[in-house]
């Protein structure tokens, strides 16, 4: 028999035993338990080894081996952490929106909600190549650069239309809005949001201690006229957008609108945090390019990301700056965590550079398209009180007005169907009812015909 089953098997039997016993009671010695269980002195030294890291035992050297005194179930409860109240301040980090995007919907419930493409859309078998690849490097396990390996730099600035040297490789999108938000702005300073945008980001601008101040959008996105306003109003210095399939609403900023937001922030000494997260998950045809790409003063501060189009779990995305910024995002990476583990970046850079990448991109586009028409088609027929205002050309939702209480989103949670409260999305009071929708979360788009039946039987 393997040595290590004897061993879990020896324990196995000792906890059996222990269980009976009350704490402070005395277990057999080392002797007695090789005689009784035919095994070898190393199996219960290790046995008893393996037992007092639990802590089900106490070893006391020349005297024996003890029962441990067991932990109250309710031990946490009684445990007095008052104290760090005092210490920690009144800083708080709100997870609330964020954790509602992660969580898992009720069993059973069509999945329309959550920020991510259902596993069946996801390159699984692209993926498992590229770690293999990636894997079979002789210096997959060597240390990263700080800022990244070259080469994956390369492909994020190829796509940004910028310079290798202007790219920092991050761990996903998530955490660059985060290190993003603590270079550029100060605890108790104010960030421009757009009126609605990502939970994810308020969240992140929150925890560093800024303010989000909302600017109102319409049908073509965020207004510059409004935006410039703002900016004199609160003497904010940090704008945090979406110009390109924005969530939740969709919308594209148009080639105008581009150049004024751009305008507008340089003329007020502020920065632009494009957060540029679906420039992947376009539904057929090239979105336009990024505000960083024509930015040649170091204005926009560039986020992207591989996470949405690639896997959840493949948590590589890129910041691109320039100037000062760039030497402060250097610095904090280097501080936070060193560098980004290299076999992930191999990964990473395997993937892209695979035409296996490029085909699933096209596949994607495909699916999304498909499955964005079906829903909208939908709700148009079994919810039609719900006012979808654009279909989008991009990314993984649609944003319905609901014409109704806030409570749209948990009747519809009730009724089976998983959606995504509007009210998340804004920064403060939302101006109506909303409920986003996610495309991309089920299996097959029939799902989403069956969803929009849910909904309009629980909604009408």
């Amino acid at each position: 028999m393997h040595e290590s089953n004897t061993i879990e098997q020896l324990a196995a039997r000792l906890r059996t035993e222990i269980s009976g016993l009350p704490p402070g009671a005395r277990l057999p010695s080392a002797r007695e338990l090789v005689r009784r269980h035919g095994v070898s002195p190393v199996t219960v030294t290790r046995a008893f080894a393996l037992l007092s890291a639990e802590g089900a035992v106490v070893t006391r050297p020349g005297s024996g081996t003890f029962v441990a005194p067991r932990r109250s179930r309710s031990g946490a409860a009684s445990a007095d952490t008052s104290w760090q109240a005092v210490a920690l301040g009144d800083r708080s980090i709100d997870t609330a929106s964020v954790r509602h995007l992660l969580g898992p919907p009720p069993p059973g419930s069509t999945t329309m909600s959550g920020g991510y493409p259902h596993h069946s859309l996801l390159p699984v078998r692209a993926l498992a190549a590229a770690m293999a690849r990636a894997a079979r490097r002789p210096d997959a396990w060597d240390r990263a650069p700080v800022e990244g390996l070259a080469p994956l730099r390369a492909v994020f600035a190829r796509t940004a239309g910028v310079d290798p040297d202007d790219v920092l490789i991050t761990g996903g999108g998530q955490s660059a809005l985060s290190m993003a938000f603590r270079a550029i702005a100060a605890p108790g300073h104010q960030v421009l949001v757009e009126s609605p945008t990502y939970p994810g980001a308020l969240s992140a601008a929150r925890a560093a201690g800024l303010r989000p101040v909302p600017v109102p959008m319409d049908a073509d996105g965020l207004r510059p006229d409004l935006l410039a306003e703002t900016f004199a109003m609160t003497g904010a210095r940090l704008l945090y957008c979406q110009p390109t399939f924005h969530n939740p609403t969709g919308a594209v900023l148009p080639p105008e609108r581009r150049r004024q937001v751009v305008d507008v922030a340089r003329a007020s000494g502020a920065f632009v945090l494009e957060d540029d997260f679906a420039r992947l998950l376009g539904h057929g045809g090239p979105p336009p390019p990024p505000l960083v790409t024509d930015d040649r003063d170091g204005t926009v501060v560039y986020v992207t990301s591989l996470t949405k189009a690639a896997s959840p779990s493949l948590r590589v995305g890129a910041l691109v700056a320039r100037g000062p910024v760039m030497a402060r995002l250097r610095a904090m990476r280097l501080v936070d965590d060193f560098f980004i583990a290299r076999p992930l970046q191999e990964a990473a850079l395997e993937l892209t550079s695979s035409p296996a990448w490029d085909r699933h991109l096209r596949a994607l586009g495909g699916a999304l398209r498909e499955r964005c028409a079906a829903l909208a088609a939908a709700l148009a027929e079994h919810v039609p009180q719900w006012q979808v205002a654009r279909v989008p050309a991009g990314g993984l939702h649609l944003w319905a007005e609901t014409g109704r209480a806030h409570d749209a989103a948990e009747v519809a949670r009730r009724h089976g169907v998983a959606v995504d409260p509007g009210q998340d999305f804004f920064a403060a009071e939302a101006p109506g009812a909303f409920v986003r929708l996610s495309f991309a979360a089920v299996a097959d788009p029939s799902e989403l015909i069956d969803g929009a039946r849910r909904l309009g039987a629980a909604i009408g």
